[in-house]
């Protein structure tokens, strides 16, 4: 009973901003994935992952309930966290995601209906699947794996992390066995098997080209490369030669761009995407290698909360998606929030420069216990080298392959103030019970204070 407690004032700790929202967060995505899970059409940009998991809790009641599905996944992970670790108090449990509800973006997406929730659970199942034999039970570590293999399908770019990950966890315990490549396995199988019954094709991503042709024309080499071979009159982007700005997410949303002119879309113009692709990086390797590093980096450092806050496009991509299907009493308790009238913003500046300080602390502090607890305590020093990893990993999938946003790497930067948060209670767990033995006294503290 302690342990469900705990879990469940995490969870309330973990969604505060859609409590403060009164309803909670959206994105323009968001309608899209409704749809995926109301419609029989799966989409062609979305793996058909989150959308059933929306439908699964939502009933075409409300928003609500998966909001609270949410909140409790995020605050139960956490919670086997604590356990691979060795610690797993109800006391501990609620400080720790009081901290992240104050002290990082963590509530701002747990609080979010979007797939980005499900990113730092991603690295944390792969982590207690890598550390937790000895501490998780067997239940416990089948609830882990299915868990992190949804987690890895909801968002192509969580197979690069997942791999990352994957590739870390082989690194630091040398005999890996076989349960941290089952999440990423399945996940892979997943993807093959909706897409071909949903889209005809057999593929992890049938119309990913699309995605790599825009950032490639966005970053400057589809734009060189189309001014070599244009005209050729068996591409149809050449008719765009020229016109092509430099804003990949005008590529491939604009309703007169190429991808959507005349009706085409962009299931259609894969085929070419799937051309272009390979020929524009064989003709400028060096170009589209500096353009993904210098997008990878530019991907590190833009952690601010604030693109997922705003009500841009709420009234055209996600209102009409929401009408068809659920009550009237919902619809006008979305209205009332703060978000679609602009407010909610606001809620989140003042956190700002508080997020910053503590990620860059965070940042240093799992480099500190990484190498400190390196030789005393490998699951805590794995915990923070596979938080580290993970930022650049995240940074990769998304900035240098669809293009820098502050919501990418947002969504996972606070996986880096576990590890020291951890280690801090320990030894704060450590001197109380100093404190507390019989053979302690006045001159033994004076001794064992300052190392401890």
């Amino acid at each position: 009973m302690s342990a469900v407690l705990a879990v469940c004032c995490g969870a309330l700790l973990l969604v505060w901003p859609a409590l403060h929202n009164g309803y909670p967060l959206l994105f323009s995505d968001t309608g899209a994935l409704l749809e995926m899970g109301l419609e029989p059409s799966m989409g062609w940009d979305k793996p058909w992952i989150y959308g059933p998991f929306l439908a699964l809790f939502h009933w075409r009641t409300t928003l609500w309930l998966p909001l609270a599905a949410q909140g409790l996944l995020v605050s139960w992970v956490l919670w086997l966290t604590q356990k691979t670790l060795g610690k797993t108090r109800m006391r501990l449990h609620i400080a720790l995601c009081a901290a992240l509800a104050v002290g990082s973006a963590a509530p701002w997406f747990t609080a979010l209906l979007m797939p980005d929730f499900l990113t730092p659970v991603v690295v944390l199942c792969l982590f207690m699947l890598g550390f937790g034999q000895d501490r998780l039970s067997r239940s416990e570590l089948a609830c882990v794996a299915a868990i992190g293999a949804i987690a890895i399908a909801a968002h192509l770019a969580h197979l690069i992390l997942a791999a990352a990950c994957l590739t870390v966890l082989m690194l630091l315990r040398w005999r890996l066995d076989w349960r941290p490549a089952v999440p990423l396995a399945t996940a892979l199988a997943m993807l093959l098997l909706t897409n071909a019954a949903g889209n005809g094709v057999l593929g992890i991503s049938p119309y990913g080209s699309v995605f790599a042709l825009a950032r490639l024309v966005g970053d400057g080499p589809g734009r060189a490369y189309l001014d070599r071979v244009c005209p050729d009159p068996s591409l149809r982007l050449c008719a765009w030669q020229g016109r092509l700005s430099a804003d990949s997410d005008e590529f491939l949303w604009h309703p007169q761009g190429p991808m959507w002119a005349d009706g085409f879309g962009p299931t259609r113009f894969a085929p070419e995407a799937a051309r272009l692709v390979p020929a524009i990086i064989a003709a400028y390797p060096l170009g589209t290698l500096r353009a993904a590093a210098a997008n990878t980096l530019h991907q590190l450092v833009k952690i601010r909360v604030g693109d997922t806050l705003v009500a841009d496009h709420l009234d055209i991509a996600l209102l009409p998606r929401m009408r068809p299907y659920f009550p009237l009493a919902e619809i006008a308790r979305y209205q009332a929030a703060l978000q679609p009238r602009g407010g909610l913003r606001d809620a989140a500046a003042p956190f700002a420069i508080l997020y910053a300080a503590l990620l860059i602390a965070g940042v240093a502090g799992s480099v500190g216990v990484m190498l400190r607890c390196w030789r005393t305590d490998r699951a805590l020093a794995g915990l923070a080298a596979l938080a580290l990893a993970a930022l650049l990993a995240n940074a990769f999938a998304t900035g240098a392959l669809s293009g820098p946003h502050d919501r990418y790497q947002a969504r996972l930067a606070w996986l880096v103030l576990l590890a020291p948060m951890a280690y801090a209670a320990r030894l704060e767990t450590s001197a109380g019970l100093m404190r507390t033995s019989p053979s302690y006294s006045r001159s033994s503290a004076s001794v064992i204070g300052p190392g401890v």
